[in-house]
């Protein structure tokens, strides 16, 4: 295999599918208002830089943003024959629905019984050994049924709806076979149909090598490509793929290998990319035109320089690297200075980040990252939804997006960031509709 930093070597691995949702303007502007919103701080997160606070109103129907603008609500708006609902929100802000880039939303069972374990310096193949770990979850996964997988992930999508997620990817990968992966797939396929969140689907078949094929990944890699992965695209499962790129795990060869078979398939890429061993990741994603590479703890400064050139969305997960109680976070400020767009997601999972609340995620982006609350802010919005081929839908209050609106009871976007333990959302718009009122959800 070439030198992953040999630019010379990278291929064109553009998008197969034009993803964009952004509807004809002529058709917005012909769209009946159904409720304006009148707050002093509308943070529509449009620009480069800041939070494109508006001293204004916001104008929603159809399920998308119709206009925002400054000043008073128009006074034809707010008569009684109008039909139009005038919210007051002026003590409260507005922003766009989080979009958390990076989840394992379906699995079963926990792994709280590893506390201990891990508190007293028991290594993880030790615990694997004592059938704890990813191969834990697999086995339970694996042996719940569809019902029960989607009732635990229907809770977990409640919990992030009513902290002002509205948007959400879903990792498979706890199945790692034919039937779990689909059935894990289809699950966030129902869920994305019946919950008010958007759930976007994206295959992990490489999240280890199963049991079944210990000491043969050669074998488990044929498998993916021959089966599942033709399976998933043929029946519309996932609209990405991902690869664990990590030492003892998959190769920077092999995850090559599964990546450019993913692409001829039309999956976008993704990439958990150098999470404890410098491999090459981010330069590796960088080549392949990745939608994200995602962790980047030992991401190289070449590697950090080549998301830079080739616009990969680097996404990053502090959460994990709280939990894991290592002291190593990604080098956020390095990125951010070399011109990566980052984007700050959950990892919600059992055993490394078993949380689903953005808003918690927000105190070690800013704690461990030393990233800023407006940076914070624009990487789980704009920025996460750039990680998800959705900047044209979602991520930030613009006429023709998604009316995908979070009204907390807050002073300024600062103070979301600064005041941590208790949950300021008042309320949520999904496409329109109030989907959580004082906090809880409605439908």
């Amino acid at each position: 295999m070439a030198n992953l930093s040999d630019r010379s070597v990278r291929q064109d691995y553009s998008p197969a599918l034009d993803l964009s949702t952004e509807p004809d303007q002529r058709m917005v502007r012909a769209i009946r208002p159904e409720t304006v919103i009148r707050s002093h701080r509308i943070a529509t997160m449009s620009g480069e830089t800041g939070y494109g606070l508006v001293d204004g109103w916001v104008a929603i129907g159809g399920g998308r943003v119709l206009a925002v603008e400054s000043g008073e609500v128009p006074t034809s708006w707010c008569d009684l024959d109008s039909g139009v609902e005038s919210v007051d929100a002026r003590d409260r802000i507005i922003l766009p629905g989080f979009v958390d880039a990076h989840t394992h939303l379906v699995h079963a069972g926990s792994r709280e019984n590893e506390l201990a374990m891990k508190l007293a310096d028991v290594p993880y193949l030790e615990i694997l050994a004592k059938g704890g770990g990813i191969h834990g979850t697999v086995r339970l996964t694996r042996e719940a049924t569809k019902e029960e997988l989607y009732r635990k992930a229907a809770k977990s999508l409640d919990v992030m709806l009513e902290h002002g997620t509205t948007t959400v990817e879903a990792k498979s990968g706890y199945g790692l076979d034919l039937v779990t992966e689909i059935k894990c797939l289809e699950v966030a396929r129902d869920l994305d149909r019946t919950h008010p969140i958007d759930v976007i689907s994206t295959y992990l078949g490489a999240h280890a090598v199963p049991k079944e094929y210990n000491g043969n990944t050669r074998a488990y890699m044929d498998f993916m490509m021959k089966t599942v992965m033709p399976f998933v695209r043929q029946e519309g499962l996932a609209e990405f793929m991902d690869v664990f790129c990590e030492a003892g795990v998959f190769s920077p060869e092999e995850t090559f290998e599964l990546l450019q078979a993913g692409h001829g398939m039309g999956f976008g890429l993704k990439l958990h990319a150098d999470e404890i061993v410098p491999l090459q990741g981010a330069e590796l994603a960088a080549r392949m035109n990745a939608v994200s590479a995602d962790h980047l703890l030992a991401a190289s400064d070449e590697g950090i320089a080549a998301l830079a050139e080739f616009g990969v969305t680097a996404v990053l997960l502090p959460g994990t690297s709280f939990y894991l109680m290592t002291g190593k976070f990604a080098r956020a400020r390095r990125m951010l200075e070399s011109g990566v767009r980052v984007a700050v997601a959950s990892d919600y999972n059992p055993g490394t980040c078993p949380c689903e609340n953005l808003q918690a995620i927000q105190v070690f982006a800013c704690m461990g990252l030393r990233m800023t609350p407006e940076e914070i802010l624009r990487g789980m919005t704009v920025n996460a939804a750039h990680a998800l081929r959705r900047a044209d839908s979602v991520g930030t209050i613009e006429p023709g997006k998604k009316a995908d609106l979070v009204l907390y009871d807050a002073p300024n976007p600062d103070w979301l960031v600064y005041h941590f333990g208790s949950n300021p959302v008042d309320v949520v718009y999904k496409s329109g509709r109030v989907v959580v009122r004082n906090g809880r959800r409605t439908t």
